[in-house]
């Protein structure tokens, strides 16, 4: 019996994280260096995200940052994982799409999501509330309508260039949102892959409920989460280090810090509150030797059905990702 990892397409999402000693500027600049080499190893898609005031993310414009990748790349499809359209007027969300699948036919993929500003401050500056994003369904059909050209609710006014072109949407979700890709007819984005037994809770109900669409016949999971490979199972495990110290310091300090190089976290002293939520950032991901990933691949695709597995890891050292993902690719038998 073959592998079921051989028949899963394997993708990278990149969130810009900032580095200490890198700002920025440079973690942009280093998210289309790394679209590059993810296209070179053979990965279906590389997609950006979408974060507003966060001190550790840079990629604050995902389709001005897709459009940057597009143009560094030459096949590989490049999206959005994803916009978060209760941020946005879908006509402006349709005619970005617009424009970037003018200039990149063929390669362009709209991941969107529900999720709002952060903080009350960014949700203000922003110009929207909770409340838009309870009106996510209503958003995503007016935004279909769009680029369909079967809105109705502003007559005369049309999204170009976006109207009539073949735009494929995804729906990211958490939990909730797999209703909302069901109903739509769309592709489901979930992660992660850390919190199974929840996300096969949603993946069951998407696909139960599920209505074939123009976009989509059939359901289409695209499971997330991180994915680390290297030489050995402790080499492996430092790569998780710098992300999960950042997610303990921001839920004890409340602000999310650049990454920090493993061995300087290592050494550092944490409270018993960071402590735990350090340990508990490290539990659950998909990581290890070849072997090892192999084996928690194989299981995590068995159990979910998944048709892709969208890679969400986040380091320090540039060079041991890049190396993770050739790992990643050998295993996926990608051409490159």
């Amino acid at each position: 019996m073959s592998s079921p990892i051989a028949s899963t397409r394997f993708s990278f999402l990149d969130r810009s994280r900032t580095r200490e000693g890198h700002d920025g500027p440079q973690a942009l600049r280093d998210t289309v260096v790394l679209a590059r080499e993810v296209e070179s190893l053979g990965y279906h898609r590389f997609w950006v995200s979408e974060h507003h005031s966060v001190p550790g993310v840079a990629g604050s414009a995902p389709t001005v940052l897709a459009a940057a990748v597009a143009a560094a790349t030459s096949a590989i499809r490049v999206g959005t994982g994803g916009v978060m359209l209760p941020n946005h007027q879908p006509l402006v969300v349709a005619e970005q799409f617009g424009v970037l699948a003018s200039l990149f036919p063929g390669r362009i993929d709209m991941g969107l999501g529900r999720s709002v500003g952060f903080t009350d401050g960014v949700r203000r500056a922003l110009g929207h509330g909770k409340e838009d994003a309870e009106d996510f369904p209503g958003r995503l059909a007016e935004l279909l309508g769009w680029i369909d050209g079967t809105q109705q609710a502003h007559p005369q006014v049309h999204a170009r260039p976006a109207e009539g072109l073949r735009i494929p949407a995804y729906v990211l979700a958490i939990g909730e949102g797999a209703a909302v890709a069901a109903a739509a007819g769309l592709p489901l984005v979930i992660g992660d892959l850390r919190g199974r037994e929840k996300v096969l809770r949603a993946i069951e109900v998407y696909r139960r409920d599920f209505r074939p669409s123009a976009r989509a016949e059939r359901p289409e999971v695209i499971v997330s989460g991180t994915v680390a490979v290297a030489g050995s199972a402790v080499a492996a495990r430092r790569l998780l280090v710098p992300e999960a110290w950042a997610m303990a310091y921001a839920r004890t300090h409340g602000s999310f810090p650049p990454l920090a190089p493993a061995e300087e976290i290592e050494r550092r002293t944490m409270t018993a509150k960071e402590r735990e939520l350090y340990e508990r950032g490290l539990d659950g991901h998909v990581h290890g030797t070849e072997e090892q990933v192999t084996e928690q691949l194989e299981r995590a695709i068995e159990e979910t059905g998944a048709d892709e597995v969208l890679v969400t890891t986040s380091t320090y050292d540039r060079e041991a990702l890049v190396d993770s993902l050739r790992r990643l690719a050998g295993i996926a038998g990608l051409r490159h």
